[in-house]
């Protein structure tokens, strides 16, 4: 009896607390009734269009403030950009950009405008002493980098710009004249050239309009020629780069020429290379330079290259000029296209050691009573060095006609109290308020 007592009074309670339960869900729910109620008048009552007349400047100001905001170029959508349809002329390797006409010479701006390894004829204005003695040899250029000189027929006249066959090795090339008269002599003698040699090869006459389109085809292939080739010589597994070819104006005879650290057999090579294109192959190694001279490009200081415009002479360049002229010693700053060091650091490298005659030894310690100070760097054309002592870091900077004074009292043991007093302060720049 007690048992069913109990368990009548606990589902009493039970239900009394279910009960209860309801009622304060039911209050909760009217009460976030009321307010979902209130904010939706409070939301109401601001989101309604006001009348022109009530807006004020600073409101309309704000609007135009936000507006730009969202409105600004970066939130916009990308424009689409067609493809650039700009394709090179195929002459341009040659020295011209239209291919030319035959009997008719190309213009020199044109010439100058687009040859490598161009000449300035300084002398074209000088009348030769004896008109009667003209110079019978010309210099003929042609893909790239590529120059030969001629030996002219009797009563033949060839001004720059003609556009000329010459012997080849076999058949004939056509080529572009670009020196005539006695500034090609003089070139022929700054390049070791004898004019009066059996060796030099003919020039037979101005190109006609069927060589001037075989020369033609034969640039057209040439593209096509370095591909295939590079894909013959990763299959053969050649330790070797095809840098660049160059086909005869006659269609008959290519030149490939390549890079390799070492020797390198290419006979199956030259098999493939003539059952493919039937042509003859000759196959010339260059230096790393040469590939840059003929291939050209633009340097780290935005200018073409000194070697594809007018350098010829490539002289050995060692970390030993960069030290002269105070140049860290970064090699990746220091090399060109080419992967040597550059050949500019040659330009100044006199002018660097002849104002360095005139310096104190260069690295030699300073002893002062403070300490010992070591040296650090130069400004040659300043004449400015900095030292330092030993356990701190603050540069102390002397002019080196003070030095070569310090050096010497070290020398004669004469002391010297420290390097502040013989310092040279500079004055920071003042700051301008904009």
């Amino acid at each position: 009896m007690d048992n069913r007592k109990n368990n009548t009074e606990k589902t009493n309670l039970t239900e009394k607390e279910e009960k209860k339960t309801d009622q304060e869900l039911e209050q909760e729910n009217q009460e976030l009734a009321q307010d979902a109620q209130e904010l939706s008048d409070i939301l109401d009552k601001y989101s309604k269009p006001k009348s022109p007349s009530a807006y004020s400047q600073a409101d309309e100001e704000k609007e135009i403030v936000y507006g730009e905001q969202y409105s600004h170029p970066y939130y916009d959508e990308d424009p689409i950009v067609g493809r650039n349809t700009f394709t090179p002329s195929i002459m341009l390797t040659r020295g011209c950009i239209n291919i030319p006409q035959s009997y008719v010479p190309i213009d020199k701006n044109e010439l100058q405008r687009n040859a490598k390894l161009s000449v300035h004829d300084w002398m074209s204005k000088i009348k030769p002493p004896f008109v009667e003695n003209n110079f019978d040899c010309v210099e003929i250029r042609f893909k790239n980098s590529r120059k030969e000189f001629f030996k002219l027929p009797d009563g033949l006249e060839i001004t720059e710009g003609d556009v000329v066959a010459v012997e080849g090795s076999p058949g004939h090339d056509i080529g572009i004249v670009t020196l005539v008269g006695e500034l090609c002599r003089v070139q022929m003698h700054k390049k070791k050239v004898n004019p009066k040699s059996d060796t030099i090869k003919k020039l037979y006459r101005r190109a006609k309009a069927t060589d001037i389109e075989k020369w033609v085809q034969s640039i057209e292939r040439e593209d096509k020629t370095i591909f295939m080739t590079r894909d013959f010589v990763n299959d053969l597994k050649l330790d070797m780069k095809i840098n660049d070819v160059e086909y005869q104006g006659d269609n008959t005879k290519a030149i490939f020429y390549y890079t390799a650290e070492d020797r390198v057999d290419f006979r199956q090579l030259i098999k493939l290379l003539a059952e493919e294109f039937r042509v003859r192959i000759e196959m010339k190694q260059i230096g790393a330079r040469q590939e840059a001279s003929r291939l050209g490009g633009i340097g780290t200081c935005g200018r073409e290259l000194c070697c594809s415009s007018w350098l010829n002479n490539f002289n050995s360049v060692s970390t030993q000029v960069a030290r002269v002229q105070q140049i860290f010693p970064n090699p990746q700053k220091l090399a060109g296209q080419c992967g040597k060091l550059k050949c500019c650091l040659n330009f100044e490298y006199d002018v660097y050691l002849d104002e360095l005659k005139s310096f104190p030894e260069i690295g030699v310690p300073i002893h002062t009573r403070k300490g010992k100070a070591n040296y650090i760097k130069t400004d040659v054309f300043r004449r400015l060095m900095w030292y330092v002592y030993e356990g701190s870091s603050d540069f102390i900077m002397i002019s080196a006609d003070t030095v070569k004074t310090l050096l010497k009292m070290n020398r004669n043991r004469e002391p010297i109290d420290n390097l502040e007093r013989y310092q040279i302060k500079v004055e920071p720049k003042s700051k301008i308020n904009i």
